[in-house]
């Protein structure tokens, strides 16, 4: 039974040459690991580090503690809110976000300034440690960036000179300047001034030895929009108020102190927003206690010209026992009245101003209260979005429309309130004039008296009312709490999250194996020239391969010597033993062989292969003739150097009256090799080929030696080879590895089969060491010739 190609195994074998392409280069691999594994540790050795800063906050929730959302209930039903939060974390989220309060913590930290330690390779920044501050007394914005539209700002140099002076320059060198610490300087964009930042003499001497200190400028929008782009704010869990504030930055202190500072700032604002309303209220408070003092005083003093006038001393005596009988009637009177007042003061209030309102006057109508503490939230809410929004936003306009509706509910029911004190206090004085017509025997004069007193009353119970409401407002001023609650203050992690050395290491790992793979899997796939035999059996099977040129190095001789023992000696030898079978056929043939070399196009290295192959069989001790057969572009005066000036076969083509045997020459390389050069160049070597005297000059030649090598015209080129091919017991097709084109190949295919060659054989020249089919891949050699450890190598070993 036939043996059956196993398609696993075929499988493996061509995995396992795939693979050997990439391992038989291992160098590159390793030159590639090796510079990517350098550049490594030299980035990691001058990169500077980011660190990460973290800061976490929780936002008090105000809806616990009643307040506002109690406040609201009342028109929760109503649908004014629409769900909306009274303390929506992700409000507080943008507010941390925005551009105004990262603004603030700009200039309050003033890091549109940036101070770097200049170095050979790395430019730290500095922020804590630096030795000296830059104060901009003046900064026009608007020059500066016109000076700076297209190009960076350019920074300034200072060295610190002692603990007194310093020098500043530019980097251009056009500016220099020795300055004294707090003396003003000008630029075109600013007025600067530098004061020390040291405070002892290890302090200054620290300074000293830090050299030149770079110092950049930028806007405070522009600084601000830079860690705005920084600056993580997230919450940890969805269900929780419990904020994180991160922030990557080379400067782990400058980033603490922003995270720090944003904090107080969010805080900050919070406090004012909510103190807005306790200030409105202790103004409101303090502009009537200054007209009810003022009518206080006008009251007191018109009861004492009262009784002054008429001669009163005590007239509540006289009347005690009735003032008894009606002193809750006099309190309700007194009560509405207050109420009253304070009803018309708040509607006065409410027209002229479309703010905050005064909240806890003491109103007892419970829905009053409630409505004014309602509106007054809005508001609230609303001023502090629109800090970070427009009038545009939907929140806004919802928020606006809400407080329009309830301040005119606010004005109704104070209008509402108004009219039933109104109701009340004529009720009131009908009454009053049922008990005046009661107490008619009192005197007029006690019956005036009585209306001085009680006007004096309500100045005074409305004095002292609002003397208490200053008090806690006062208190509540004083009291108010901060909105985010620090649960970690701002903190560093020790370790950087950037660069991460395994990160890059493995990186450059991975990078130097890649770029070899690459550049190798590259060239194989764009390379369309012959490396090995494997790529002339991928085109054909049927034309033998019976010799392997290796590729000669500078150093090595081009000649096979009289019992070489180099490689590219064995490698002919192995060529003649392999044609020893092909020319088996040939035994009976009487005289000697011919043998035709030739190859597709110029270059391939056929003339060489010709001479060493003929060197070759002369060291057999055969009698061996080298033709030179290329009548248009001769080479054999490569090797003897006077064929140019000998006769050959041009010249016996041509002149009928030369003979042979005059114009073969002897050659200077063995005895048994005979050179017959191709003559003078001739203007039609076609023509000279089809002639009679052709068939003669092979015959002559078969009949005089073993061995007639013809050194032949490319094929591809001219049709010279196919012309006397036919004369040839033999021909060898020679291909340059790494020259010629795999589509070339073809070509000796398609000549074969069409009869145009005759006993095609390929000789593959100049072939790498790596890429040899065979034996003579292991180097064999035999004697005692030494090889160099580095030869080894490359014998092993492919780089390109």
């Amino acid at each position: 039974m036939a043996n059956v190609p196993n398609p696993h195994q075929e499988e493996e074998l061509d995995l396992r040459e795939e693979l050997q392409k990439y391992l038989r280069r291992w160098p590159l691999f390793a030159i590639g690991v090796a510079v990517c594994l350098a550049g490594a540790f030299v980035y990691l050795r001058y990169a500077t580090p980011t660190y990460n800063s973290l800061a976490t906050i929780i936002i008090k929730d105000e809806k616990k503690g009643g307040g506002m959302a109690s406040e609201l209930a009342a028109f929760a039903d109503m649908g004014m809110f629409s769900g909306m939060g009274t303390n929506s974390i992700e409000n507080e989220i943008g507010i941390l976000r925005s551009k105004r309060l990262m603004t603030n913590v700009v200039k309050e930290l003033h890091l549109h300034v940036r101070y770097f330690q200049e170095g050979v390779i790395r430019t730290p920044e500095l922020f804590e440690d630096r030795p000296f501050n830059v104060q901009l007394l003046a900064f026009d914005t608007e020059r500066f960036l016109k000076i700076y539209e297209e190009d960076d700002p350019e920074p300034l140099f200072f060295e610190i000179l002692s603990d007194s002076t310093y020098v500043v320059k530019t980097e251009d060198g056009e500016f220099r300047k020795k300055m004294n610490f707090g003396e003003a300087f000008t630029l075109p964009y600013a007025e600067i001034s530098v004061t020390p930042n040291f405070n002892s003499v290890e302090e200054i001497e620290s300074s000293l030895k830090k050299g030149q200190i770079k110092v950049t400028f930028s806007t405070v929008d522009a600084m601000a929009a830079a860690y705005r782009q920084k600056l993580q704010v997230n919450l940890t869990d969805k269900n929780s108020s419990l904020i994180e504030l991160s922030l990557e930055d080379q400067s782990p202190s400058k980033a603490r102190t922003l995270l720090d500072q944003l904090i107080y700032q969010y805080n900050r604002e919070a406090i004012e927003d909510k103190n807005l309303v306790s200030l409105n209220t202790a103004n409101f408070i303090e502009d009537r206690l200054a007209i009810i003092t003022e009518e206080l005083d006008s009251v007191e003093t018109g009861k004492e010209q009262f009784k002054k006038e008429n001669k009163l001393t005590n007239i509540e005596a006289e009347s005690e026992l009735f003032i008894e009988n009606v002193s809750d009637f006099r309190n309700r009177q007194l009560e509405v009245e207050t109420q009253l007042e304070l009803a018309n003061t708040m509607i006065d209030y409410l027209k002229e101003d479309d703010g905050l309102l005064p909240s806890n006057l003491g109103f007892k109508e419970e829905g009053v209260v409630e409505i004014i503490q309602s509106y007054n939230q809005l508001v609230l809410e609303r001023d502090r979005i629109l800090a970070g929004s427009t009038e545009r936003n939907p929140v806004i306009v919802n928020l606006n429309n809400q407080i329009a509706q309830i301040r005119a509910n606010v004005l109704q029911s104070l209008k509402n309130l108004r009219t039933s004190l109104q109701i009340a206090r004529n009720d009131l004085n009908a009454q009053e004039a049922k008990i005046d017509a009661q107490i008619a025997t009192v005197p007029s004069k006690e019956k005036e008296f009585r209306n001085i007193e009680r006007q004096q009353n309500i100045k005074e119970a409305l004095y002292l009312f609002l003397l208490q409401k200053r008090e806690e407002t006062s208190l509540s001023l004083a009291v108010t709490a901060p909105k985010a609650k620090i649960v970690d203050a701002a903190y560093s992690t020790n370790e950087p999250i950037s660069p991460k050395p395994k990160i890059i290491l493995l990186a450059a790992l991975i990078l130097g194996l890649l770029i070899p793979f690459l550049y190798i899997y590259l060239k194989q796939l764009l390379n369309n020239k012959i490396q090995s035999r494997a790529d002339i059996e991928e085109v054909t099977t049927e034309i033998p391969i019976v010799g392997e040129i290796p590729s000669i190095g500078k150093k090595d001789s081009e000649m096979v010597l009289e019992n070489d023992r180099s490689v590219l000696g064995e490698s002919f030898r192995i060529l003649h033993t392999n044609l020893q079978y092909l020319l088996a056929g040939a035994a009976d043939k009487d005289g000697g062989n011919s043998i035709c070399v030739t190859s597709t196009v110029k270059g391939e290295g056929k003339t060489f292969v010709a001479y060493n192959f003929a060197l070759t069989l002369a060291n057999t001790g055969k009698k061996v003739l080298i033709v030179g057969a290329d009548l248009r572009n001769p080479q054999l005066q490569r090797y003897e150097t006077d064929a140019r000036q000998y006769q050959g076969v041009s010249d016996y083509l041509v002149n009928n009256d030369l003979e042979l045997k005059d114009l073969i020459n002897k050659s200077a390389f063995h005895p048994n090799l005979d050179m017959l050069p191709s003559g003078t160049i001739p203007p039609n070597p076609s023509e000279l080929w089809r002639g009679k005297k052709t068939p003669e000059l092979f015959a002559e030649l078969e009949s005089m030696y073993d061995y007639v090598v013809v050194d032949t015209a490319p094929s591809l080129l001219v049709t010279d080879t196919f012309l006397i091919n036919h004369y040839a017991d033999l021909t060898l097709y020679v291909s340059r590895a790494g020259y010629t084109e795999k589509k070339l190949i073809q070509f000796a295919v398609d000549s074969r089969n069409d009869g145009k060659l005759k006993n095609v054989s390929f000789v593959l020249n100049d072939v790498k060491t790596a890429n040899f089919g065979y034996g003579n891949k292991y180097g064999y050699a035999y004697g005692e010739e030494q090889i160099s450890f580095w030869d080894k190598i490359k014998d092993k070993a492919a780089f390109w």
